[in-house]
C-alpha cells in the first residue's frame, strides 16, 4: 500500500495524459470490435470536437487544484472525519474512494439534473446524439467547475488525503470512457458486472432523450448508489434514443452552439 501511495504522489502530468489517452484508446478498440449502434457518423471529427471540452474542463480543474492545494494548502489538511478515525490505510483508501464516488459523481450528478441552472450547464453533455467514449469527457466548463468545487469541499471537510484524490482521478476517466462507449458487452457479463459497477448498458438509459430514464442511473463507478436511492433502472438498450428532447439535435457537434447552450434563453429546462 505504501508503494501505491509513493507512486501516486510521483505521477507526472504527462503520465496522466498518457493514461487518459490509453483509456480512451481501449474504449475505441472495444467500439470497433463490439459496436452497440451503427451511427454512420464521422467518428474522428465527432471525437475531436468532444475532446475540445477536455481542454477547457482541464483548465478549470488545474486552476481549482492550484488554488486548493497551492494557495489554500488543503494537501496538508490534517483535520476531518477520516483523520480522526485513524483507519488502517487500506480501509481509509476504500472509504475515501467511496466518498469521492458518491459526492463527486452521484450526488453532484443528481444536483445537475434537479436544479434548472445546473441542468442548463449539464445539457451540453446530454445533447450528444451519438454517444460514444468521447462523450464521457464532454462537459461544459461551468459543469466541471461545480463538480470540482463540491469535490474539494468534501476533501477539506472529511480530510481525504491528496493521494486518494489522485487515485480517484486515475479511476474515474476510465469509467467515464467505458460507460459511455458505444459497445455491446455480452448480456450475461453486463448483468453480472452491474451488481457492483456501472456498466455501458446501465448508463445508456441515462442518455435517453426524455424522462423518466434521463433522471436515472446517475452513478459513475459503483452502481450501489442508484440501487440505494431508487434511481436504478435496467431495460433493453434497443429502446434508447440519445439527445435531449428540448435541444435541437442538429447542433450536437456545433462547438459554438454548445458552449453558449447554458446561456441560451430559448432552451427549455423542463423535459417532456
Amino acid at each position: 500500500m505504501e508503494a501505491l501511495i509513493i507512486w501516486l504522489e510521483s505521477v507526472t502530468d504527462l503520465q496522466r495524459v498518457v493514461w487518459l489517452l490509453g483509456a480512451l484508446s481501449i474504449a475505441w478498440l472495444l467500439e470497433a470490435c463490439l459496436p452497440l449502434f451503427e451511427f454512420g457518423y464521422r467518428k474522428v471529427q465527432h471525437v475531436l470536437r468532444n475532446l475540445v471540452f477536455v481542454l477547457t474542463t482541464g483548465l478549470v480543474t488545474l486552476a481549482l487544484a492550484f488554488v486548493a492545494y497551492g494557495v489554500m494548502g488543503i494537501g496538508h489538511n490534517d483535520r476531518g472525519l477520516l483523520m480522526l478515525l485513524e483507519l488502517p490505510v487500506w480501509l481509509e483508501m476504500i472509504c475515501a474512494l467511496a466518498i469521492l464516488d458518491f459526492f463527486g459523481q452521484y450526488f453532484v450528478h443528481v444536483c445537475l439534473h434537479r436544479y434548472k441552472w445546473l441542468w442548463k450547464l449539464h445539457l451540453v453533455h446530454h445533447s450528444d446524439t451519438e454517444v460514444d467514449a468521447s462523450t464521457g469527457t464532454r462537459h461544459h466548463p461551468g459543469d466541471m467547475l461545480f463538480r470540482e468545487m463540491v469535490i474539494f469541499a468534501v476533501i477539506v471537510t472529511l480530510g481525504i488525503a491528496p493521494h486518494w484524490y489522485l487515485l480517484y482521478r486515475v479511476i474515474t476517466p476510465f469509467f467515464a470512457y467505458f460507460t459511455h462507449a458505444n459497445i455491446a458487452l455480452p448480456d450475461g457479463l453486463d448483468r453480472a458486472l452491474v451488481w457492483v459497477i456501472v456498466t455501458p448498458n446501465m448508463h445508456k438509459f441515462h442518455h435517453h432523450l426524455e424522462r423518466p430514464w434521463t433522471n436515472t442511473n446517475y452513478g459513475n463507478v459503483l452502481s450501489i448508489w442508484d440501487r440505494l436511492f431508487g434511481t436504478f433502472v435496467y431495460e433493453s438498450v434497443s429502446q434508447v434514443r440519445y439527445g435531449v428532447d428540448t435541444v435541437d439535435g442538429n447542433y450536437s457537434d456545433d462547438l459554438i452552439y454548445q458552449f453558449k447552450l447554458p446561456f441560451n434563453s430559448t432552451i427549455k429546462t423542463d423535459q417532456s
